[in-house]
């Protein structure tokens, strides 16, 4: 194992067990840059608080500047070391020699990577929101493409047959749930409070007015001027893990979002609707039976559902029974979102490409729009306009439907004498114009469309 940060108290060796057992670097390696920027901060800081000197930043800065662009071109650290943080340390130790020694005063890990993982969480909170919107572009593209604009089907309740809807209104309502989603998303990273100077718990010796500096960002476009900011509660600041549980709970949403997007598309793929087509370029076959066309991308994203609520029951788990301050359990917190944040991003990803191949089946799309079922809250407003009360309408066509059922025959098929029998206001040339999708659509004058 390689140097650590601790050890001065300690007479004897770390047995390899805890050595193995403790690390954390094999996952938090990807909030290197991020602790890179930390370091940079700090280093401005000792500057202006007198404990480094100029010509010290600078050999600090460009030993950190030269660590991250060995990032940029994809190394990963060795695992023999305990976390991101003591890596970094050796690093600059090995090339500025004592120097390095400096860098950890009026510092504690305790600091840095609640540090680091909320400016992760910031990185990561902004391209999802991008990713999330390439989405919603795809879905918009699609009820828009010309041979879907005008598009109706079947709408359902309890997987039944309910209402004949727009496909355009249909996808909508996913285009809404991402909408809520990325405004979450935007509400969580704007309100991340990144703080640096708790220290270990108690603060440290430096003036708070000392922490807000321009800062290179390696991650994002805007510099990090005003985002980094004083602690005004060190002992919170070392042990909030409130924006993990956040995060993981929307990503959760997210996640349920596109569960329920793909099992609508898993449904209108089978051959009993026969609604959709998904290309093949987005299915898998069956090792046994060459006739398969599985839609295994869009089975994975409703079963990745359960593994983000699993991630948040565990972040929630950890952190129920922790007393003030920081406790070691919180370093399992990064799992559970980096995990959270790599499905999501997956599946968004792969759903933007899957969803700009699907085709429509029309003509069996119109078999189901010829269930007659559809048009009986038409048929029930249709007596409402007559004057008879919505209660006695909605009975009136109960019956009726009932009659068509057990008597196999459309209600568009009955004597206009026998329609008569349910209700004198019946008039059978203006019932049958009733059942037409494109009616019932149009006379619904609620929705803004």
């Amino acid at each position: 194992m390689a140097k650590k940060l601790w050890g001065g108290r300690f007479s004897k060796k770390t047995d390899p067990l805890v050595e193995e057992f403790t690390k954390s670097i094999q996952y938090d390696y990807k909030l290197m840059n991020f602790d890179i920027i930390g370091s940079l901060a700090h280093i401005k800081i000792l500057c202006k608080a007198g404990y480094l000197s100029s010509m010290e930043s600078s050999k600090l800065e460009n030993a950190l500047d030269s660590l991250f662009k060995k990032i940029k071109k994809g190394f990963k650290p060795p695992v023999n070391n305990e976390d991101i943080h003591t890596y970094i340390q050796n690093e600059l130790q090995k090339k500025v020699g004592d120097l390095a020694l400096k860098l950890h005063t009026a510092r504690s890990r305790n600091d840095q990577v609640v540090f680091a993982t909320k400016l992760y969480c910031y990185a990561a909170t902004g391209t999802l929101q991008k990713t999330a919107n390439s989405l919603v572009s795809a879905i918009k593209g699609l009820s828009l493409k010309k041979e879907n604009k005008d598009l109706i089907l079947p709408g359902f309740t309890h997987l039944q047959h309910a209402q004949p809807v727009y496909l355009r209104d249909y996808l909508g309502a996913y285009i809404s749930m991402l909408k809520r989603d990325i405004s979450r998303l935007e509400f969580l990273s704007t309100n991340l409070n990144i703080t640096l100077g708790a220290g270990a718990l108690a603060g440290t010796p430096i003036m708070s007015s000392k922490y807000n500096e321009n800062l290179k960002s390696y991650i994002m476009e805007e510099d990090l001027k005003g985002l980094i900011k004083p602690v005004t509660n060190s002992l919170d600041s070392v042990s909030d893990r409130d924006f993990v549980i956040e995060i993981i709970g929307v990503l959760s949403i997210v996640a349920m979002h596109l569960s329920r997007l793909a099992e609508d598309l898993i449904i209108w793929s089978t051959k009993e609707f026969d609604f959709v087509e998904i290309d093949e370029a987005f299915c898998t076959g069956s090792s046994l039976m060459p006739q398969k066309k599985n839609p295994d991308v869009l089975e994975l994203i409703r079963g990745y559902a359960g593994r983000l609520y699993g991630n948040l029951i565990s972040a929630l788990t950890m952190m129920k029974g922790l007393p003030l301050t920081y406790n070691r359990d919180m370093q399992l917190d990064k799992e559970p979102l980096f995990n959270s944040f790599e499905i999501v991003s997956s599946e968004l990803k792969v759903l933007a490409g899957l969803i700009k191949t699907l085709k429509f089946n029309k003509s069996k799309i119109e078999e189901h729009l010829e269930d007659e079922g559809l048009y009986a809250t038409d048929l029930v407003y249709y007596l409402v306009d007559k004057k008879v009360p919505f209660k006695e309408a909605h009975t009136i066509i109960g019956k009726l439907i009932k009659y068509s059922i057990d008597n196999d025959i459309q209600i568009k098929e009955l004597p206009e004498g026998l329609l008569k029998k349910f209700s004198d206001k019946f008039v059978k040339k203006e019932i049958v114009k009733l059942f037409d999708p494109l009616i019932s659509v149009k006379s619904k004058k609620s929705i803004k469309r």
